[in-house]
């Protein structure tokens, strides 16, 4: 079944990539970098991870639209092209190493948080991929506020750092 097929490449690659944040927030840490807005972080987590598991729970009655399917493919390209701009100092926390500039490579020289964009994306169009306006419109909606909360705190944390 193909909702099967798509639901375990999303769990997985989430999956994975928790671990490479979890693996470059402890090596950012550890050359003394310093976490920031760490209180509304479990938000995200659970906001994510209702997102995933309602999709879970409901997609599989739904067809899959093949065009919000490779909206969906277009937006992991960029999600890989974050990744590799940012390198070891991608976590899914914000953690800001003193001294570093600001990365502005790769999209971040079009956009200031390129990965929230992506996000916001997903968010949105994978739902839209299973035939579900309602659940996407709700989850964008519920990752506006996180966002707004997550922005500014990484706004705050990044504050006059020279650009790369």
């Amino acid at each position: 079944m193909l909702q099967f097929a798509i639901l375990t490449l999303v769990t997985a690659q989430r999956l994975g990539e928790l671990v490479l944040a979890r693996r470059n927030t402890r090596r950012l840490l550890a050359r003394g970098a310093r976490e920031y807005g760490a209180n509304h972080y479990p938000i995200i987590i659970v906001l994510h991870a209702t997102w995933l598991l309602g999709l879970w729970a409901l997609a599989w009655r739904h067809p899959v639209s093949a065009g919000w399917l490779a909206a969906y493919a277009v937006l992991q390209g960029l999600r890989i092209w974050v990744l590799i701009s940012l390198g070891a100092r991608w976590t899914t926390r914000i953690v800001v190493l003193p001294g570093e500039a600001l990365v502005r490579k790769g999209p971040y020289r079009f956009l200031a948080h390129p990965n929230y964009a992506v996000v916001a994306g997903e968010i949105a169009v994978l739902p839209m991929a299973f035939g579900m306006p309602v659940y996407a419109v709700v989850f964008t909606l519920l990752n506006a506020l996180v966002l707004s909360l997550r922005i500014g705190a990484e706004n705050a944390a990044l504050g006059e750092r020279p650009m790369v």
